[in-house]
């Protein structure tokens, strides 16, 4: 009986430093590592878009919430109450929790998703034709961008 106390009195020191939280260091990387020469930031993404659906860049943001460890699914704030939902093209990657309220650096790819009524034209269920659609600024719209590396910033 003495030896079993004796056992969990010096395993009990074990177990309580083995909970002690770790913060994240500045410059961890997930993925590759982000080229920053040309970076924008989350809040000026849509705009930098322009008309274009998809393009390659480098964005420096603060992460929301992590939604998905694995696979590295998280939102991104980008200013005005809009969300971009970023994930990795990389789906071996883990991401922590702790990443939330972290400004990160991300590279990959951003893509404007669109709501079926854009496309309409297309399917030839229109009265007027081509004409009547035009290119729409809904707000509504979200942005997603595909990850191909995260650096932790600040």
């Amino acid at each position: 009986m003495k030896v079993s106390v004796l056992l969990i009195m010096l395993l009990m020191p074990v177990v309580v430093f083995a909970q002690k939280h770790i913060p994240l260091p500045h410059g961890m990387v997930y993925g590759q590592k982000p080229d920053t020469m040309a970076m924008i930031t989350a809040n000026k993404l849509e705009a930098f878009m322009g008309k274009k659906t998809r393009i390659s860049t480098t964005v420096e943001g603060k992460i929301i919430k992590v939604t998905k460890e694995k696979g590295g699914w998280f939102d991104v704030d980008a200013g005005s109450s809009k969300i971009i939902e970023a994930h990795f093209k990389n789906y071996n990657v883990t991401l922590p929790t702790q990443l939330a309220g972290r400004t990160v650096i991300m590279e990959g790819v951003a893509e404007k998703m669109f709501i079926a009524d854009d496309l309409q034209h297309l399917a030839g269920d229109t009265v007027s034709g081509k004409k009547q659609h035009k290119i729409k600024t809904d707000p509504k719209r979200r942005v997603t961008f595909e990850v191909k590396g995260l650096l932790i910033d600040k």
